[in-house]
């Protein structure tokens, strides 16, 4: 190749390195569903502060949009492509193997392939913690939850809460409800409002609500009935002040955050440990949580940490015994 060829053709490559913009995917509920997805785009905009630069992004409307967002992504030369959810997971090996030099990061889910970083959660941990909080702030010894899709992501969830729960009160009763079994179940406030009251009629007086967008309905009828809600994912806790008890956060927002910075691939698992779950501690809760209970709650965090505490994952034994 002669040398204006060779210049013309690493010109052309700066260019396409220039134009490469990171793009994130989000799943049912939107970006503005205040919880699993928002937390990736507040990742995704802390980026964008921080470097003054744009970012591709598209929000999933059915499911047939999941495979089409990431083939468009890849054309355009995205790179990363972060697909947040497991729903992604079926379509992002099809897209991942057509584009193999292009980088992708799923959220939620292990994809093992050479191009893709898999990203995911203890969230039986932090669940943990948010079921201690639960089971220490229940006047009536009665705790719920309300889960969105009923998958066993969700189940994990509800597992860790229930155990911290028992550690905090061994005698505290659980009721439970999933909001469906399709995708639309992360987006249903009525539903989870309907759900919520009827446990609150039975005598529960804190919810837990792992539902996406439905926990906004959730935490509306708690309010209305005086009773205690608690958060996922993002913290909510500003949503209902004096009625959310805490959130459970994960940082799905470090997450996207972190693989628009650069990424390689391979899995990560983000636990206590790892600060990648937690319970939200804010001027919003501070009233409802005690000196008494805080002290409890750091010394379970440090015995999970330490492996003093064992959490059931429901994931990786199917049972929560």
């Amino acid at each position: 190749m002669k040398f204006p060829a060779l210049l013309c053709a690493c010109l052309a490559l700066a260019a396409a390195v220039v134009r490469a913009q990171p793009a994130v995917i989000y799943d049912m509920g939107g970006k503005n569903d205040k919880s699993f997805n928002q937390a990736g785009w507040d990742g995704a905009e802390r980026w964008k502060r921080e470097t003054g630069k744009p970012y591709l992004e598209f929000e999933i409307a059915n499911a047939a949009q999941r495979e089409q967002a990431l083939r468009r992504m890849a054309e355009r030369g995205a790179d990363p492509v972060v697909a947040i959810g497991f729903s992604m997971s079926a379509s992002l090996e099809k897209v991942a193997r057509e584009f193999p030099q292009r980088r992708f990061v799923l959220i939620d889910a292990v994809l093992a392939l050479p191009n893709v970083r898999s990203i995911s959660f203890k969230e039986h941990e932090g669940s943990f913690l948010a079921g201690l909080l639960a089971g220490m702030a229940s006047k009536s010894g009665k705790v719920g939850f309300v889960g969105g899709m009923d998958i066993p992501l969700i189940r994990r969830f509800q597992c860790g809460y229930e155990q911290g729960a028992r550690h905090a009160n061994p005698q505290v009763q659980t009721r439970a409800n999933m909001t469906g079994a399709t995708p639309a179940a992360w987006a249903d406030p009525a539903r989870g409002a309907e759900l919520a009251k009827a446990q609150f009629a039975a005598g529960v007086d804190v919810i837990f609500a792992a539902a996406g967008g439905t926990g906004t309905g959730v935490y509306q009828a708690a309010r209305d009935a005086g009773r205690l809600a608690i958060g996922v994912d993002s913290n909510q806790n500003h949503l209902q002040p004096g009625t959310m008890l805490t959130s459970m956060v994960k940082r799905v927002d470090v997450a996207v955050y972190q693989a628009f910075k650069g990424v390689t691939p391979g899995v990560s698992v983000l636990g206590l440990k790892e600060g990648g779950v937690d319970v939200a501690l804010d001027e919003h809760n501070a009233r409802l949580v005690t000196p008494a209970m805080r002290q409890r709650l750091e010394a379970a965090r440090a015995d999970i940490v330490a492996g003093r505490i064992q959490v059931i994952d429901y994931m990786a034994s199917n049972s929560c015994r």
